[in-house]
């Protein structure tokens, strides 16, 4: 089913036209103005890769070319890029993580300042 996008001449506003079949012939109207002074325009279109081929770009060498794994920004933008690859949700834990690193931030940096020098247990503890 081809989708057909327009751009309207009178009111600016793009409208969507979904069809049956490529040979069938449409007169679209706009959607807000009923203007039917429009221009159609380039529709994005969606390449489907296999996992395979998604698989063998990330272990592509060059694709590592900016990755510095000592710096947490660089790591949750190669985090990031991965689970935009791979298509799977990694759950908002996941999620609130990358954002914390892209921050300057993370778990790490926040359990290794510790106030009491790490000490677990005390004589007030009991």
């Amino acid at each position: 089913m081809p989708i057909y996008e327009y751009r309207c001449a009178d009111c600016g506003r793009k409208t969507t036209v979904l069809t049956l079949r490529v040979s069938e012939q449409v007169e679209p109207k706009c959607e807000r103005c009923g203007s039917g002074k429009l221009a159609r325009l380039m529709s994005r279109f969606a390449l489907v890769r296999s996992e395979d081929s998604r698989l063998d770009d990330l272990a592509d060498p060059s694709s590592l070319g900016d990755l510095d794994e000592n710096d947490p920004k660089s790591m949750a933008r190669w985090m990031r890029k991965m689970g935009k690859e791979l298509g799977e949700d990694a759950g908002d834990d996941f999620d609130e993580m990358i954002d914390e690193m892209e921050a300057g931030g993370g778990k790490d940096a926040e359990e290794g300042d510790d106030s009491d020098g790490g000490a677990a247990g005390g004589e007030d503890d009991c």
